[in-house]
């Protein structure tokens, strides 16, 4: 059977690995083997970091909706309660975005929330 080397190939794969490893600590940057199983890593939590972003910016988002709340004397809870009471409804994104950009806007939102819940 004839020997097959696949030189070209292998480097190929070898420095794709290798760049792609760029700025890693240690021999992680520089051996082949430590480096493809770092990449391989890092392609995992890639992943699923893309996912859990989702989750962390809603806690953002909740938090700045709090914090606002409180300044007009509401806190989340009662906010999102009285929100639903009132039949307004507008995500926590949005919500979010009016807290920092529309302080006005968001203090009669709270008004509504407040008189929805008596």
């Amino acid at each position: 059977m004839a020997r097959v080397k696949g030189g070209t190939v292998s480097r190929a794969r070898r420095k794709r690995v290798l760049k792609l490893a760029k700025g890693y600590f240690g021999s992680k940057h520089t051996l082949y083997k430590t480096a493809n199983e770092q990449v391989m890593h890092s392609f995992k939590y890639a992943y699923n970091d893309r996912r859990k972003l989702k989750g962390n910016m809603r806690k953002l988002w909740i938090a700045r909706i709090n914090a606002a709340a409180r300044m007009n004397d509401l806190s989340y809870s009662r906010l999102m309660h009285g929100l639903k009471l009132a039949n307004i409804q507008i995500n926590r994104k949005m919500l979010s975005e009016m807290a920092i950009h529309d302080e006005q806007g968001f203090a009669k939102i709270c008004e509504e929330a407040k008189s929805a819940l008596k």
